[in-house]
């Protein structure tokens, strides 16, 4: 189809309703949502997934899917890598980020709707979560990326990973702050890691090849808020032709001629955060050439080949869609969570988050 753009105001739902319902479709009885039907799943994408839902309105497939991760909880507060079903398939490690993650769907969800219960219902579980992450922060303020089977931190950090939790801990924060919680060591911890992302790049890639060449590592500082908007749209600007196909969207890495849909639309996200909304519209009005008739959307397009690559139809991918939709058009009260950065205290009412839909 021709582009899709976008209007404040002006949320698509008859044409997005069938990309909310392939999510549901996905969704196992258990709540888990796997990469596709058949596949596996991992917490930071089961999350994303799982805000889709709540943008779609499905408020009760998400709370299923928020409940799914509290019954599978470590006991330290973790996750594994990758669930298939009841049995784990990625045992090797437990990443930071994919833990910290679950303190931004929480938040988005309670930015929808306005249900305090179901804060409180998570509230054990993300404690256990945070406290897992903030404890993994080396002194220079960067946050190790995993632990392994044995329970040993990996000693190296993620720009994009750290990037994540650096959102994560500011959701983490204002969950704490609504339910008069004072976690003011997750404040610090985030505090710090800011810190490093903007002036230690050298805490990051220690151990292995840099990774500047991915495109997440381009944007996720100007997506979670690490960078004020001036840095921000500098930053945007400087690889924006390395980085991004003209009227195909944004590649994976600078090197390779892939452009994925969720990369394009987290970097929409990014534009929007940077206050570049113009360009953001025109970035999302190229992706619906990569949407199939039941309303999911491929993961991206190899242009040297001319091939849909991989064949696969994530629920993460279909999740970004939404997300990315409903940051342009500002229909839920949480199209503001990656707008804009907002730290609640304990002298702030948090009315002004609560517009239910």
């Amino acid at each position: 189809m021709s582009g899709l753009y976008l209007s404040r105001g002006l949320f698509p739902h008859d044409f997005l309703r069938p990309t909310v319902e392939f999510i549901l479709r996905t969704q196992q009885e258990s709540g888990e949502i796997p990469w596709f039907e058949g596949g596996y799943s991992d917490p930071w994408d089961h999350v994303e997934a799982a805000m889709g839902l709540s943008v779609g309105g499905e408020y009760e497939a998400a709370l299923k899917a928020y409940r799914w991760l509290v019954r599978t909880q470590l006991e330290d507060g973790s996750w594994w890598a990758g669930y298939r079903g009841a049995e784990v398939d990625n045992g090797e490690r437990r990443e930071t980020n994919f833990v910290a993650y679950f303190a931004t769907g929480v938040w988005h969800h309670f930015l929808i709707t306005g249900d305090r219960d179901f804060l409180l219902e998570m509230w054990p579980t993300l404690e256990r979560a945070i406290d897992f992450v903030v404890a993994l922060q080396t002194r220079h303020g960067d946050i190790l990326w995993a632990v392994d089977a044995n329970n040993s931190a990996k000693d190296d950090a993620l720009l994009t990973g750290c990037s994540s939790i650096y959102k994560s801990l500011e959701c983490a924060h204002n969950i704490a702050v609504t339910l008069e919680q004072s976690r003011p060591r997750w404040l610090a911890a985030r505090t710090g890691l800011g810190a490093a992302l903007r002036h230690k790049p050298e805490r990051f890639d220690r151990t292995w090849e840099s990774k500047a060449r991915y495109s997440m590592d381009w944007f996720y500082p100007v997506l979670t808020g690490v960078l004020p908007k001036r840095e921000a749209r500098a930053r945007l600007a400087g690889r924006w032709d390395e980085f991004v196909e003209q009227d195909l969207g944004c590649r994976c890495v600078a090197d390779e001629p892939w452009v994925t849909v969720a990369e394009t639309c987290e970097l929409v996200l990014a534009l929007l955060a940077a206050d570049n909304h113009a360009q953001a519209v025109q970035l999302y009005s190229w992706l619906q050439r990569w949407r199939l008739d039941d309303g999911s959307y491929w993961t991206g397009y190899q242009f040297a080949q001319d091939l849909r690559w991989p064949d696969e139809k994530p629920t993460w991918t279909a999740a970004a869609i939404l997300l990315a939709a409903d940051a342009l058009t500002e229909y839920t009260p949480a199209s503001r969570l990656f707008r804009q950065v907002q730290l609640l205290d304990f002298m702030e009412t948090d009315d002004r988050w609560l517009q239910p839909a």
